[in-house]
């Protein structure tokens, strides 16, 4: 075949020719498309132009698998995925950043006013926040705010990053009076961190932001006494706020484990890593556990007290609650109240597997109510109430179909426990006298935050809770977790938090101290994630967050602790409420 060159003799056929040094970087979209530009620009500038018409806010990327800024320049050729305020990722950013806004507005318009950003509201779609230094804002006032917000919005004032020293942030942080930031920076590991600046106003935030205040368009204030909700989008709503509900039960909750943390000293993460370089772990696990098993004994009390009447106890709640340890604890003290508790298993009444419903990707779904026989599970509260013998069902998981269960008959002096995420749902039992129910939510409602504006989420504290227990009890990788969590989470909004109010009781099963017993269980774990896994992201952000709690030992905590489910070592394992008691200990019903 011969051979076709050209007259400098460089094979034009093939392509093959010199060419000039390239002086672009390229960035290729997962589209398809590729864009060049000059090294040193700001990944934020190609998303632009590339998405200039985006619906959704896109805030940040993922370049080559890392999560960048759209500050982040680009200095060589990479595949970029921009992230909307829809991702978890960009929702996160959209949040923390509009959190610097306020500051930044309440600076402005209020001098001298602190602002503490408390914990979530997830009915109302923001966050619960509180002032210092002065009485609570008027809806008046947080109309001044929220107009001074959109101002700087509508200036799209920049927000600049710079790294800095350590030892020049807690001399910032000294200087305002922020004890708490620079108590929790004298626990840092690295020598540097990155602090942010928004008009006149320098602060440290656990996460990116956003590059100018143009994108936080959508948020409003509402003054809910003791303070004010911050409100911004869903991640499934990204460009609509969520209408206004109160959430007074939670709220409670919430309010109650603050002043609690606020005796007890330990309201943020540096205090927490304070008591533990002092030494004093073991008194905090002490009295935190004292606080758990107080409540849990008024909860008994409460069921007991309704003896007669309340014949069945609905306990539900997200993933990784602790609802199992609970509901043995709660056992425990039932009997103590002189009541015996039979657990009748919900996953018991699973339709048989044809007849499961399916999911909008085609999968069966076992975590929608119509998964259950509410029928049959109704038939089986209604007979055990008027004490017949009643035979109960079980479902074997291999086969897809129930089996028959043991026969039993409640006692006069005995109450059903029903553990299942379907508890605080009215549809779940529709023809049971309502004075014949009390429904528990469980979850971990975590107060403890690493600073005033820094909060630590509730979902992150179960996700690092489930991943230990997952990797112990079931061999799931940290990676397989991560993987199957969205689909969690996205269950519990649908199934649960929507009916929390519901409840009768609700149990906060967060302990203080808890992030850092779980650490030295977590760490490794989440380090065994692959970078070339899309989970890779996930297990970063966690392990930097994890970062801020000095570990702890777990034997200072106690055998029958909530966190026991977790990182094992629970006597309540061995703990078995029998349908027939030996000698009348601790049993809940009796064969027929």
């Amino acid at each position: 075949m011969a051979d076709t060159r050209d007259q400098a003799g460089w094979k034009a056929d093939a392509g093959i020719r010199p060419a000039l040094p390239r002086t672009q970087v390229q960035a290729t979209f997962p589209d398809g498309r590729v864009f060049q530009a000059p090294p040193g620009t700001p990944i934020g500038d190609l998303i632009n132009v590339a998405f200039p018409t985006a619906e959704v806010p896109l805030v940040a990327a993922i370049v080559d698998r890392r999560l960048r800024e759209f500050t982040f320049a680009l200095d060589e050729d990479a595949a970029i995925e921009p992230l909307s305020t829809a991702t978890a990722d960009g929702a996160r950013i959209y949040r923390r950043s509009l959190s610097f806004l306020l500051l930044v507005a309440v600076d402005e318009v209020f001098p001298g006013t602190e602002v503490y950003i408390e914990h979530a509201a997830t009915n109302a779609g923001g966050y619960f926040c509180e002032v210092k230094g002065r009485g609570p804002f008027t809806q008046e006032e947080l109309q001044v705010i929220e107009r001074r917000m959109r101002e700087i919005v509508a200036e799209d004032a920049p927000i600049t990053r710079a790294l800095v020293s350590v030892a020049d942030a807690i001399a910032l942080f000294e200087s305002r009076h922020e004890t708490d930031k620079s108590r929790l920076l004298r626990h840092r590991e690295k020598d540097t961190l990155v602090l942010y600046t928004l008009h006149a106003r320098r602060d440290y935030f656990q996460g990116y932001m956003v590059p100018s205040a143009g994108y936080l368009k959508h948020f409003a204030l509402y003054a809910f006494a003791p303070g004010f909700l911050l409100q911004f989008p869903h991640q499934q709503a990204p460009l609509e706020l969520t209408p206004f509900t109160p959430y007074p039960k939670l709220f409670t909750v919430f309010e109650q484990a603050g002043d609690w943390l606020d005796r007890l000293g330990i309201r943020n993460a540096g205090a927490l890593n304070d008591a533990i370089a002092g030494d004093r772990l073991r008194e905090v696990s002490l009295v935190a556990e004292a606080w758990h098993e107080a409540r849990i004994a008024q909860i008994a009390r409460r069921i007991a007290a309704g003896s007669g009447k309340i014949r069945v106890v609905l306990v539900a709640g997200p993933s990784s609650a602790g609802k199992t340890t609970f509901s043995k604890r709660l056992a425990v003290q039932l009997l103590v109240s002189g009541l015996r508790p039979m657990p009748v298993g919900l996953d018991d009444y699973f339709v048989d597997r044809e007849h499961t419903p399916l999911d909008a990707n085609g999968e069966l779904d076992y975590e929608t109510i119509g998964a259950l026989d509410l029928d049959l599970f109704n038939e089986h509260l209604r007979s055990l109430i008027e004490g017949n013998p009643t035979t109960l069902p079980h479902y074997n998981f291999l086969t897809g179909r129930r089996e028959i269960g043991p026969t039993v008959t409640l006692e006069r002096d005995s109450v059903v426990i029903v553990e299942g995420i379907h508890g605080l749902n009215p549809a779940l039992v529709p023809t049971l006298p309502p004075e014949s129910v009390f429904r528990i939510y469980v979850s971990a409602l975590t107060e403890l935050n690493l600073d005033r504006h820094n909060r630590v989420s509730t979902t992150d504290c179960r996700l690092i809770r489930r991943i230990v227990r997952d990797a112990s009890t079931r061999g799931y990788t940290a990676c397989a977790t991560l993987r199957r969590w969205p689909s969690v989470v996205r269950g519990e909004k649908q199934h649960i938090f929507c009916f929390q109010e519901n409840a009768d009781a609700i149990f906060n099963s967060a302990l203080v101290h808890e992030l850092a017993v779980l650490r030295p269980f977590a760490e490794p774990l989440i380090l065994q994630v692959r970078p070339d896994t899309t989970e890779y992201l996930e297990a970063n952000r966690l392990l930097s967050f994890l970062q801020w709690f000095k570990p702890a030992q777990a034997d200072l905590v106690p055998d029958n602790s909530i966190l026991r489910e977790f990182i094992g070592g629970s006597i309540l394992e061995y703990l078995h409420i029998w349908p027939n008691p030996p000698a009348g200990i601790g049993g809940a019903a009796r064969k027929a």
